[in-house]
């Protein structure tokens, strides 16, 4: 038993000089190799990594020219490129490639497209929404116009609930008393109306037998019967209109009654809902909007009370000039005018063309010519005089802003879309403006204080004394 560590010991030592005597074997065989391969000489390692020792005809026995500690790389790596190869310029980073000009198109229009996107998306939301944001629009207006008053009231020491409830009684009651007259109006006078209207195309046609055009009452009674015909094949698209109408109507009422509580709550608690609003702001941005909310208010009322202003003058004054003229349903084309001097451009031209026709229907020619005459001097004194005057320049919006905010709010969302337009848009450009100011002058904050000579040349210096003994 005290025999068996000797034998294990021997079996050991007897293994490592075999796997000596089987290295020694094969470096032999890659030195012979090697004496008729230089190549394999230098690919020739130790298992350290070392370089093979071999007799060539170098002194420090190398076969070749070539570096003593060449790196070990696999059988199939690319060996590195020798010294003398002639150097491959770098390739250029692909974003320094691309010319400025062209980064600047593609950084731009990517923004562009994000930017159409949202609005194409907020379009068709408001599109689908439209009744709602045009009661909550109208709501907003209808608030401007009557904030002031409660405002007076509570100045006055009334109650902010009992001043919120007599404005808003007294001016829903106005505007159902205002409709029900005109609506009175044109019920009492139809039937003269429609009496002249007869006598008007019975004139209208004896002038275009007697007239240079040569035109024959058979020709005017075959333009009559096409048009009796034409009224009797679309009596089922006159039906579904009417049934149409009648679901418009009630759209109408039901905004009607919404912009009615809107207005309530606006009028009563307008203070604490844009609170509110203004915690839904990023606070890094709160600041900015709170201080253009208030001016942006202020741009809104002043404009809805211009407009009202202005209205209310061209109504008056051109319905002046149809009463004196003998044309009939002068009080409901008065109102006609002032509804429709809240679509800026398109309003004035339809409503003083609805003047003018009735005029020429049931006055004649000469009557037509004189109600164009007044509807042209009272909305020139309104262009020039007026709404310069009332409105001021706070909300001043260029020409082409109004026909363009129009065009896109008739499209989007019709009548309503055209009168609320421009007061939106003279609200952006407010508040476009006073955030530029602002981000202008915290810019200047932010600048560090100018020191050295410097801020001895900029800084204001006090002037000079005068010598008493000058």
């Amino acid at each position: 038993m005290s025999r068996l560590p000797q034998w294990v010991g021997g079996l050991g030592a007897g293994l490592t000089r075999i796997a000596q005597r089987l290295e020694d074997q094969r470096r032999r065989a890659e030195a012979a190799a090697a004496e008729t391969d230089p190549e394999e000489l230098r690919r020739a390692e130790r298992t350290d990594g070392s370089r093979v020792p071999h007799d060539g005809p170098y002194p420090d026995g190398r076969a070749s020219g070539a570096p003593e500690d060449v790196p070990h790389q696999p059988a199939n790596s690319v060996p590195a490129p020798p010294a003398y190869a002639p150097a491959v310029a770098p390739r250029p980073d692909p974003v320094a490639a691309v010319p400025w000009g062209v980064r600047v198109a593609a950084e731009a229009g990517w923004r562009l497209l994000v930017l159409a996107g949202t609005i194409w998306v907020l379009a068709k939301a408001i599109t689908s929404i439209q009744l709602v944001v045009l009661a909550f629009v109208a709501a907003l207006l209808i608030t401007a116009l009557l904030q002031p008053t409660v405002a007076w009231l509570k100045r006055r020491g009334v109650p902010r609930g009992l001043a919120t409830a007599l404005t808003f009684i007294a001016g829903f009651v106005i505007m159902g008393l205002v409709g029900w007259f005109v609506v009175w109006q044109v019920q009492d006078n139809i039937d003269s109306v429609s009496s002249r209207i007869q006598e008007g195309i019975t004139e209208l046609k004896g002038w275009l037998l007697k007239s240079p055009f040569h035109v024959t009452e058979d020709q005017i009674n075959h333009i009559a019967k096409n048009l009796q015909d034409a009224v009797g094949a679309n009596t089922q698209a006159i039906t579904s209109a009417g049934l149409e109408g009648v679901t418009v109507v009630l759209e109408v009422l039901t905004g009607i009654l919404l912009a009615m509580f809107t207005t309530l709550f606006l009028l009563y608690d307008g203070r604490r809902i844009w609170n509110w609003v203004l915690k839904l702001v990023p606070s890094a941005a709160r600041e900015g909007v709170a201080g253009a909310g208030p001016r942006a208010w202020r741009t809104l009322t002043a404009y809805v009370r211009g407009t009202v202003i202005v209205a209310l003058i061209d109504a008056i004054f051109i319905g002046i000039g149809i009463y004196f003229l003998d044309v009939p349903l002068a009080v409901p084309l008065a109102v006609f005018i002032f509804l429709f001097a809240f679509v800026p451009l398109v309003g004035a031209v339809v409503s003083g063309a609805l003047a003018c026709v009735v005029a020429l229907v049931t006055q004649g020619v000469f009557a037509s010519l004189m109600v164009l005459a007044v509807v042209l001097a009272v909305q020139q004194i309104e262009g020039h005089i007026l709404q310069p005057f009332i409105l001021g320049r706070a909300v001043r919006v260029h020409p082409l802003a109004v026909i363009l905010s129009v065009a896109a709010g008739g499209l989007i969302a019709g009548i309503g879309g055209a009168v609320v337009a421009v007061p939106m848009v003279a609200v952006t450009n407010t508040v476009v403006g006073y955030l530029r100011s602002y981000s202008r002058e915290q810019a200047l904050r932010m600048t560090p204080p100018p020191h050295g000579a410097t801020a001895l040349d900029i800084a204001p210096t006090p002037p000079k004394k005068a010598d008493p003994q000058d």
